[in-house]
């Protein structure tokens, strides 16, 4: 829900009041020390997560150059097979490994290669007089940055786990923010009415943090399947079961050279996630005999469009000669219209399809939550709705330390942690739901363990520590 909140407002003293003790100042502390963790990597998701909302803007107003062409009425784009020589012939030594369409009539072709040294760069080529305009590294543009941030903060494992310890704290701090929302509501109304000082701000915090928790919450749930600990023992427990968070092509099950993901390197471009660990299988050489090829790049877009693919499609480019053309049909905004035709590279027939329909239960439920979660399931609401959303939480992430900032503690040495303790013994289904949110997140399980050794072993065994952290008697 909200943020860094110990200037969550104090009930007015008035004769006969009982002080706020027990599940609210038990809440609100947690409040407070979820916070510290999951602020910072809330306000970098938050903003990360708007740079990709709009990288379809951004990117075009950044490489103009690039990405858009001068097109007449009725002038008609070149062979994509043509653009492709024009690209091979402008970078000697790499390796084309697939097209993606344009995505519109002033929008240049983008094809990527991959250098001898496994460097890889997006080249992009003026359809209509197959001009090659130039060449960018995806990972370094406004969103390929924001993107590998949004992902693993660029720190690999270490960063993965970061952010899923984040995530799962997040789901901590918005439960017992709407504990606080709910039970802080009138003392907030109070003051407002006397004009307290802080008060406009306080509620601020409480009514953003009020719209932001449930879509944290949907948020958090959708984004697990990415992460390294959580959704690597889930897939595993899946795979166990019989079912899977990914799609299995089944057609390429025989002779598979790679996955869709190996042969495209940056496939947040255009593969669905769910077949993007999905198998990819081979031409047959042998049933074409001593003919040359004659299936190309052509022949691979005609085939995917007869197929009813979604555009503009992305096409994965065979490496040798078993290779095939894999055709993907994105579907942006429906899931249920991804699919994947793998065309053979001599005679130009189907290989195998594979798409929405063919996925586990699992992995098509799976799909529509990380298609809410990019804002594109339900078209321009979604998107608006999730670009909202972030600057909510932006809000949130903001507000919150501030108002810890005004109310701290000052020459104290104390960090200003709400006096409280969470009264498990006696709250039996509390204790219930947090040793099962402990257990069905690993590493919150396991940094809950963590903070309560340190909380009974170190903070309340050195008196400066208790003072500090402000800790409630035992």
């Amino acid at each position: 829900m909200s943020v860094i909140d110990p200037a969550c407002p104090k009930p007015l003293a008035r004769k006969g009041a009982r002080p706020t003790t027990g599940l609210f100042r038990a809440f609100w502390r947690w409040h407070f020390y979820a916070s510290v963790v999951v602020v910072p990597v809330l306000l970098v998701l938050a903003v990360t997560g708007l740079v990709y909302l709009f990288r379809f803007q951004i990117e075009p107003l950044v490489h103009p150059d690039l990405m858009r062409v001068d097109h007449a009425e009725g002038q008609l784009t070149q062979p994509w097979q043509t653009q492709l020589e024009a690209v091979q012939e402008a970078s000697p030594g790499a390796t084309v490994v697939s097209f993606t369409e344009p995505t519109g009539a002033d929008a240049s072709a983008r094809f990527t290669v991959e250098a001898a040294e496994g460097l890889t760069r997006d080249v992009f080529v003026d359809p209509y007089t197959v001009r090659v305009l130039g060449s960018l590294d995806p990972d370094s543009t406004i969103s390929g940055t924001a993107v590998r941030l949004h992902a693993d903060l660029m720190a690999g494992r270490i960063g993965d786990t970061v952010i899923e310890l984040g995530a799962c704290w997040a789901i901590v701090m918005a439960v017992t923010g709407y504990y606080l929302f709910v039970r802080g509501r009138r003392a907030r109304r109070r003051q407002r009415e006397v004009d307290a000082p802080g008060a406009r701000l306080r509620t601020t915090h409480a009514r953003t943090g009020a719209f932001v928790g449930a879509g944290l919450l949907l948020l958090v749930v959708s984004s697990l399947p990415w992460t390294g600990i959580w959704g690597e023992q889930v897939q595993k427990l899946a795979t166990d079961r019989g079912t899977s968070m990914w799609a299995e092509d089944p057609g390429a099950l025989s002779n598979p050279t790679s996955t869709l993901d190996e042969s495209l390197p940056h496939s947040h471009h255009a593969v669905p996630w769910a077949q993007g660990k999905s198998l990819v299988p081979q031409s047959d050489p042998v049933s074409a005999g001593d003919e040359v090829s004659v299936a190309n790049l052509d022949t691979a877009v005609e085939v995917g469009d007869r197929s009813g693919l979604a555009h503009p499609v992305t096409v994965a480019l065979p490496s040798d000669d078993r290779g095939v053309y894999s055709v993907i049909g994105y579907a942006f905004d429906d899931p249920g219209a991804e699919r994947t035709v793998h065309v053979d590279r001599f005679g130009g027939q189907v290989v195998s399809t594979y798409g929405y329909d063919d996925y586990p239960a699992l992995a098509k439920v799976v799909s529509q939550g990380i298609a809410v979660h990019e804002g594109r399931r339900f078209g321009t609401l979604n998107f608006w709705l999730t670009a909202l959303f972030c600057v909510a939480v932006v809000v949130s992430c903001v507000t919150g330390p501030v108002m810890w900032w005004r109310r701290r503690p000052r020459g104290s040495g104390a960090v200003g942690a709400p006096r409280g303790r969470m009264p498990l013994a006696s709250s039996p289904l509390l204790a219930v739901l947090v040793v099962g949110l402990a257990v069905l997140l690993p590493v919150f399980g396991a940094s809950l363990v963590v903070v309560l050794l340190l909380d009974r072993v170190v903070i309340r065994r050195v008196p400066r520590l208790r003072q500090a952290f402000n800790t409630a008697d035992r």
